[in-house]
């Protein structure tokens, strides 16, 4: 099937929970949908293959064009001010590029910096855990390149620098290339990996963002040459841990994935589904292994594979171990501010303030009422809400209430 003169040309979609892209011309055939399918004709109850969202929570994408700038009308008494010091992001992951672009779609002259710790590429997160036995090059994973994405949005993007401290009194951010003065502050950056004494940084990946990914995939590739892949270890059952068992399994990759739990998912998923989800597995180079906790973790020299000993005494070895053990929010900056903290920045459930008036944050490093959901749908209604307030439109309160969550595990996979 190809358009013609005849027929319109193929459309693109983007899911705005997560940044997939659905292509006419190419289809999901995973889903069902045929290379061909228009997005018109697509059933009301399909779901977004990566997060698991509606039909309705997609719409029109144009490719971005550099240089190009909102064509947003400014409102009063917001626009281009030189003595407006503008709004700070803390953070270049999808909840600061969503609430940029959202931000801009209200208004486009106000000056918006993000400060970001990596180089700000824009990527969709979820094709991490799926990326291997979908055949993805690093390079397919980068939507958009950082820079290109500053210069569309009229974003200042300061790249590979690290926040270090917010004076709330001052209004200003101080960090390794300088201290900035905001108007308003935006913290979207995010929650990171869990350390254990037993797990070394050094020994172990830690999986979290496109930069981690990337160097581990390379290390992969270094004896691309030698028939046997190498064995991948991965401590922690969850669902990141599970999503790149499977992906990696898929790919042909020897794993081994240890939980302290009997079951994979044993904390998400029913105990029937959990033993689906191990069946499914049967016949993929995958081993899981229950009632597993780490005593130690041995580099035994260059070239030779790692050493992990567990409190029962079993001994396994792997050239590369993965620890998905979960996630917590740093509170340096939140406690620097004086922000109020309850497992995350604490912010209300209903207009996604922190304590300190002009100062916001979203996405995973947030909680509300002692509970953080780190998933990626609920990031653009809170982009959305928080855009409004700053740039003084109205919207609806911001509704919290658990996500959809689609578990990519191919081999057998859950929407809870």
């Amino acid at each position: 099937m190809s358009a013609t003169a005849a027929s319109p040309a193929w459309r693109k979609f983007i899911c705005r929970a997560c940044g997939l892209l659905y292509d006419e011309a190419e289809g999901d055939v995973d889903g069902g949908l045929a290379p061909g399918t228009r997005f018109d004709d697509i059933p009301d109850d399909w779901s977004c293959p990566l997060c698991g969202v509606g039909k309705a929570d997609f719409e029109p994408y144009e490719a971005p064009q550099a240089g190009r700038k909102s064509t947003v009308a400014t409102r009063p008494g917001i626009g281009n001010r030189r003595s407006d010091d503008g709004i700070v992001i803390v953070g270049a992951g999808c909840a600061g590029w969503t609430l940029a672009r959202v931000l801009r779609e209200f208004d486009a002259e106000t000056p918006i910096v993000m400060v970001s710790a990596c180089n700000g590429d824009v990527y969709d997160k979820p094709l991490l855990s799926v990326a291997l036995h979908k055949g993805l090059a690093l390079s397919d994973l980068v939507r958009e390149s950082g820079s290109t994405a500053a210069a569309r949005l009229g974003v200042r993007l300061i790249a590979h620098t690290h926040a270090v401290s917010i004076s709330a009194g001052a209004s200003t951010l101080r960090t390794t290339r300088g201290t900035l003065k905001y108007r308003q502050l935006v913290l979207a950056h995010g929650a990171a990996p869990r350390t254990a004494p037993q797990l070394p940084e050094g020994l172990c990946w830690r999986i979290n963002d496109l930069q981690a990914y990337m160097a581990f995939r390379k290390r992969l590739g270094e004896h691309a040459a030698v028939p046997t892949r190498q064995r991948v270890l991965i401590v922690g059952a969850g669902l990141v841990g599970c999503e790149l068992a499977n992906d990696l399994a898929l790919a042909g990759y020897p794993v081994t994935l240890l939980d302290v739990s009997p079951l994979p998912l044993a904390g998400v998923l029913p105990l029937q589904a959990s033993q689906d989800l191990l069946a499914a597995w049967r016949g993929l180079p995958l081993d899981f292994i229950g009632n597993a906790r780490i005593a130690e973790i041995a580099d035994a020299g260059p070239g030779a594979p790692r050493r992990i000993s567990l409190e029962d005494g079993r001994m396994f070895e792997a050239e590369q171990v993965l620890a998905a053990t979960g996630l917590h929010t740093p509170s340096r900056l939140a406690r620097s501010a004086g922000l109020d903290w309850n497992d995350g920045i604490a912010v209300d459930a209903v207009g996604l303030r922190t304590n300190v008036a002009n100062i916001h944050a979203l996405g995973d490093c947030i909680s509300i009422d002692g509970n953080a959901h780190r998933f990626i749908e609920p990031i653009h209604r809170q982009a959305r809400l928080i855009a409004a307030h700053l740039t003084g439109n109205a919207t609806e309160p911001y509704r919290h209430a658990r996500p959809v969550v689609r578990i990519k595990t191919g081999s057998r996979g859950f929407t809870i």
